[in-house]
């Protein structure tokens, strides 16, 4: 293996663009880097849910909001409102949108396998 090693968004590794969203992964042995763009209107349950079938997302995340605003509502009631520079964490069994007309992107590391884009990979 090397000891350094450099991926380009450019030509990622795999990409999806389901409705008002696109999504690109970069793998690294077992971390997967997800750099997802949401378009204003995005909404989880409306963008995702009909390609993976489930109610809520039932990947988890963690990652980091470099543009706009997203709200969470999770399975068990709780809310939360993500700002661009906020780091954040995620449980599976929620929903989310994006807030305004600003898109958001996030940046998200898994090493389990269900990040974001993970129904992309079959």
């Amino acid at each position: 293996m090397a000891t350094v090693e450099k991926k380009s968004w450019s030509s990622p590794d795999g990409s999806q663009s389901p409705d008002k969203t696109h999504a690109a992964t970069i793998t690294f042995g077992p971390i997967t880097i997800t750099k997802a763009n949401m378009q204003p209107g995005w909404k989880w349950s409306e963008c995702i849910k009909p390609h993976v079938g489930t109610d809520s997302c039932q990947a988890g995340h963690i990652g980091v909001l470099m543009q706009g605003t997203i709200h969470v509502a999770s399975d068990d009631g709780t809310e939360i409102t993500i700002n661009a520079g906020d780091a954040y964490r995620l449980a599976p069994g929620h929903d989310a949108w994006v807030v305004g007309e600003e898109p958001a992107l996030g940046i998200e590391f898994s090493t389990e396998g269900k990040d974001f884009a993970a129904w992309t990979r079959g």
